[in-house]
This record gives structure tokens, C-alpha cells and sequence, in this order.
């Protein structure tokens, strides 16, 4: 089955949605406990309501007869995502160890910006 498919959109949309939920949780109260800065909590609820709100959008997006099988909005959400979100959740939880992340964050914005606009056209 080539991708993109409802079936991975729907997998990846359910997945992001988990791991933003299972994320925020963690940045509502696990990073407190480490000492992490109060911007980067935020930064961190930043990434994770981004990872839920794009999870909800690739499970819509996988139940429409055009879209879900569209070569490039599925497929740029879905990496955008995970480079926007990702990267912010690296950087918070060590941000020496993930430096080389900081310029993949608005990659991972344009991605995603990329993807919806495609929607459009």
C-alpha cells in the first residue's frame, strides 16, 4: 500500500494526537520536578497542543475521498509535525545534547504551513 493512504493518515493522526496529550501531561507536571524553566514548559505545551491539533487534522484528513490520498498535504503535516514538535521536545529536555535541532523547528513550521496551504489549491 503506498503512502500516502487513510490508513497511515489515520494511524500517524491517532499517533500525534497520543503523543501530544501523553507530552502536555508530561510538561504539566514532570518537567516542573526536573527544574525546567517556565518559557520552556511552555515552549514544550507549545509542541504538544501543535502535535494534538495536527494529529485531529491527519485523522479528518484521512476520512476525505480527495485528500487522504493527496501526494504532499498528508505527507508534509504529518513530517512537519514531526520535526516541529519533535525538535521543541528535544531542545527542552536537553538542549545540549539536541542544539543542532533549533534550525529544524520552522522547517518543521513551513512543512506543515506547506501542507495545509496545499489543501487549498
Amino acid at each position: 500500500m503506498a503512502f500516502p493512504n487513510p490508513s497511515s493518515l489515520w494511524r500517524l493522526g491517532s499517533s500525534y494526537a497520543a503523543a501530544g496529550i501523553l507530552a502536555g501531561a508530561f510538561g504539566a507536571h514532570g518537567l516542573k520536578a526536573r527544574g525546567v524553566s517556565a518559557d520552556s514548559i511552555a515552549s514544550f505545551q507549545t509542541a504538544s497542543h501543535y502535535a494534538v491539533f495536527n494529529g485531529l487534522a491527519l485523522l479528518v484528513l484521512s476520512l476525505h475521498p480527495r485528500f487522504s490520498v493527496h501526494r504532499f498535504s498528508g505527507p508534509a503535516i504529518a513530517a512537519g509535525t514531526f520535526l516541529f514538535s519533535g525538535s521543541i521536545w528535544a531542545l527542552v529536555l536537553d538542549r545540549e545534547r539536541f542544539k543542532f535541532m533549533g534550525p529544524i523547528t520552522p522547517m518543521g513550521g513551513m512543512l506543515m504551513i506547506a501542507g495545509y496551504v496545499s489543501l487549498a489549491l
